[in-house]
């Protein structure tokens, strides 16, 4: 464990017994001896994604609605109940031991409730490249922010676990939270349900409150980086700054191209 782990934050939450069971140790231990090749996991994405988008240009798209309502909701299950177990660690953190504890503790990657659902987080980024795919295969429109974002989280993802990175807990339990409500949009769409726009858009924005929240807490964490309770690692800091300000721009952008272009278009009309 690491310097900064309370044992009292072992505080019995109502975990079960498959989450007790789970070796974090090794789960950590693989993932250390992996995290690398999440370059050669993004190389073949590439490939096989624009590989792909060049050969649908002469065939009519797949209908992949039941495969792609099946996976949305698979998602959004996912997503709905780690987050509540993520959440559960943090509200108990929040209350117990405040804001800033909340933030640096480790205890995520360790507490009974919690260690299963964060390892499983970090492996999700990597089954949600598979989004791309559905795209590509229906010929729609692959944005430069999609696939950007996917690899970018998943390098990140696995870089945070493999250090055991302090503000994780914090990326999970917010992530799975707008992740559970995006693939439920997902999920409405695939079933050919029409969905307001304002849906689409909430979730835009939610994304944008998402990221500007972690570069808040990064800048948090350059005032604690001294603290030796705040464990803090420059390189896997770097990325997340890196990730997070690209992210920004590009979902700014996106917001004001996809939703207010629209409305000046409207109003012009």
């Amino acid at each position: 464990m690491e310097a900064n782990f309370d044992p009292s934050e072992l505080h019995p939450l109502g975990e079960y017994d498959f989450e007790k069971n789970f070796n974090q140790l090794a789960a950590r231990e693989w993932i250390e001896e992996n995290w690398q090749k999440t370059f050669l996991f993004s190389s073949i994405y590439l490939i096989v994604i624009f590989g792909i988008q060049h050969f649908m240009k002469g065939q009519r798209p797949f209908n992949l609605r039941l495969p792609l309502t099946l996976w949305s909701f698979s998602l959004t299950l996912f997503s709905f109940v780690a987050a509540c177990r993520v959440w559960k660690l943090m509200a108990f953190l929040l209350l117990t031991k405040g804001f800033k504890q909340s933030v640096c503790s480790q205890s995520f990657y360790v507490h009974p409730v919690s260690k299963l659902w964060m390892y499983l987080f970090t492996l999700s980024k990597l089954v949600e490249l598979g989004d791309t795919l559905f795209i590509v295969l229906r010929k729609k429109k692959l944005t430069f922010i999609h696939w950007y974002h996917h690899i970018y989280t998943m390098i990140l993802a696995w870089c945070g676990y493999k250090d055991m990175a302090v503000g994780m807990g914090w990326n999970a339990a917010v992530n799975l939270s707008v992740h559970t409500i995006m693939y439920c949009y997902y999920t409405l769409t695939a079933l050919g349900l029409r969905v307001p726009n304002s849906f689409a858009m909430t979730i835009t924005t939610s994304q944008i409150v998402q990221i500007m929240g972690f570069i808040t807490m990064n800048v948090f964490l350059c005032f604690w980086k001294d603290d030796k309770l705040c464990p803090f690692k420059w390189p896997t800091f770097l990325i997340s700054c890196g990730l997070y300000t690209t992210l920004l721009a590009l979902f700014v952008n996106f917001f004001m191209k996809t939703y207010l272009g629209n409305t000046r278009k409207s109003k012009g009309n």
